[in-house]
């Protein structure tokens, strides 16, 4: 029996590391946290070699193999939900096709079904990203070569337009919220006054997040994978307080106790109840910085609100401000006018 060498972990996993026939080195998963499991899956590799039979090699490795392999590895991250509804479209395409068939032209041919389906470059882009990076890991794991790699990070990603800035008027927030059913409603309220993300919301949790005492929410897994703390103003205040249920883990439940996975049909439907075309649930975090600019909010607070990395993406707003550039020009007047009293 093995005794540790050849052994190693990766996460919970363990893989087993021996030679092939021609004295090259392999690295394959055993698929299981079981030491005994590795230990068999060695000396049956072991064994392989002693009878002149080669063992697994690279053209062993499906796609399927990849999707397991980086969900194993992948599921701490943030974006592990997004990441896993990526890996389900794109395994429906490739099926359980070899690692070592793939190509540019495969991956060019699936980014354009994407966009064939009425997808936005955007979204085909995503998919990509997510597709090299789990070649990336696939290198890494051993599981295919550099230059099957380099083949999938020759496709390139599409221009994109992400200038989109559609947000409520003071007035449409009002008939959006009147159209609202009792159960979406907080949580709409809760994005025009927070700015907060869809999936940030649903997965408030009271112990966790809510803090009515200080009134703070604090969001610890965030996008950008930095702590936000965001105030609890009074309307915010009122509609959670509404909800508050003895033993309830989740902010947001259905009438069954469940927590909400998502709410775009319902959201859907409260928007055209409502009147308001071309309106996505992102839109309220829209609305939510606009409307905070329009009000004279500083640029640098409303990042901060946001929850942005860089600048950049919050001066999409700015120019919803005219009273700053109008208070930058004031300034000439007042220095010119000194010069001229002196």
């Amino acid at each position: 029996m093995s005794r540790g060498r050849g052994l190693y972990k990766r996460g919970d996993i363990w893989w087993i590391r021996y030679s092939d026939l021609c004295g090259v080195i392999r690295r394959e998963s055993s698929g299981s946290t079981s030491h005994e499991v590795a230990t068999n899956l060695l000396d049956e590799r072991r064994n392989e070699k002693r009878n002149g039979k080669d063992s697994k090699n690279l053209s062993d490795f499906t796609f399927g193999d990849l999707c397991t392999e980086y969900e194993r590895g992948m599921r701490t991250q943030t974006s592990f939900e997004t990441k896993r509804l990526f890996m389900k479209k794109m395994k429906s395409f490739f099926g359980d096709i070899q690692l070592m068939r793939f190509n540019t032209k495969l991956v060019e041919q699936f980014r354009n079904k994407i966009i064939d389906e009425g997808r936005k470059p955007a979204t085909a882009n995503r998919y990509i990203a997510c597709l090299k990076h789990m070649f990336t890991k696939a290198e890494e794991y051993e599981m295919v070569d550099i230059e099957v790699l380099q083949k999938v990070r020759r496709v390139k990603l599409l221009p994109e337009n992400n200038k989109r800035q559609r947000f409520l008027s003071r007035d449409e927030c009002k008939r959006l919220i009147s159209a609202c059913t009792d159960d979406i409603k907080p949580v709409v309220i809760v994005a025009l006054n927070t700015g907060m993300r869809k999936s940030e919301i649903l997965r408030l949790e009271w112990n966790k997040n809510i803090d009515l005492v200080h009134n703070l929410i604090t969001i610890n897994k965030t996008k950008n994978n930095c702590r936000r703390d965001i105030p609890i103003n009074g309307t915010v205040k009122q509609a959670l307080t509404g909800l508050v249920k003895p033993d309830q883990i989740h902010v947001f439940v259905r009438k069954n106790g469940l927590n909400y996975k998502t709410i775009n049909k319902r959201f859907w439907q409260t928007t055209r109840k409502a009147g308001l075309d071309d309106f996505h649930f992102h839109d309220l975090r829209h609305t939510f910085a606009s409307q905070l600019v329009m009000a004279g909010v500083d640029i640098m607070t409303v990042k901060e609100l946001l929850g942005h990395k860089s600048l950049t993406m919050t001066m999409r707003y700015s120019h919803l401000s005219p009273e700053h550039k109008s208070k930058a020009i004031d300034v000439l007047t007042q220095v010119y006018n000194e010069e001229h009293t002196e």
